[in-house]
């Protein structure tokens, strides 16, 4: 993806906690659209080989959490965790790592991840398929800023990590900043 691109209009099956279902597992199904999370909103967007992984779990996301009051400084409105798991598993990890911040976004089928062209084979992990490391910043549904992973392909033998950390996204947006005031 380039800046400039409209994000794919995708589907995203979510489970939301609707007390009015009762019992143990309160939760029901409700759709979400590309729209629903981006439309109006400068966001930033991250993507990760999976849940409960180690860097993912003790890096990334716990970053872009602590971070989250810089980045609304800078004119960010939402922060958004996306991985090819469905919305169980993202609901856990999002439990597990006591988000308030972040929140995440279930590519269970990995549609909008295929689009946006991360779609990797993870084989080599027992993964299948699974999200290349990404970050961005969206404005409206349209690509700001893109911080790839270098080495994009299918059974990587690393998990590169570095571009899309929350300190390089937000030193890109230090910039802009100062850019845009001069």
């Amino acid at each position: 993806m380039q800046p400039g691109a409209k994000l794919p209009n995708v589907t995203f099956r979510t489970r939301v906690r609707d007390e009015a279902v009762g019992g143990p597992n309160p939760f029901r199904w409700q759709d979400m659209t590309t729209a629903d999370y981006f439309a109006g909103k400068r966001v930033v967007l991250f993507s990760l080989p999976g849940a409960f992984t180690p860097t993912c779990s003790t890096y990334q996301l716990p970053g872009f959490e602590k971070g989250f009051g810089d980045f609304k400084g800078y004119g960010i409105d939402e922060i958004y965790c996306m991985s090819v798991n469905d919305s169980f598993v993202m609901n856990q990890w999002a439990k597990a790592q006591n988000l308030e911040n972040v929140k995440v976004i279930p590519d269970g089928s990995g549609e909008f991840t295929r689009r946006v062209g991360m779609l990797v084979r993870k084989d080599n992990l027992g993964f299948g398929l699974r999200s290349w490391r990404y970050a961005a910043i969206v404005n409206d549904g349209v690509i700001e800023a893109w911080f790839e992973e270098p080495g994009l392909c299918d059974n990587h033998g690393e998990d590169p990590y570095g571009i899309s950390s929350p300190e390089n996204v937000m030193a890109w947006l230090a910039e802009d900043a100062k850019a845009k005031a001069a």
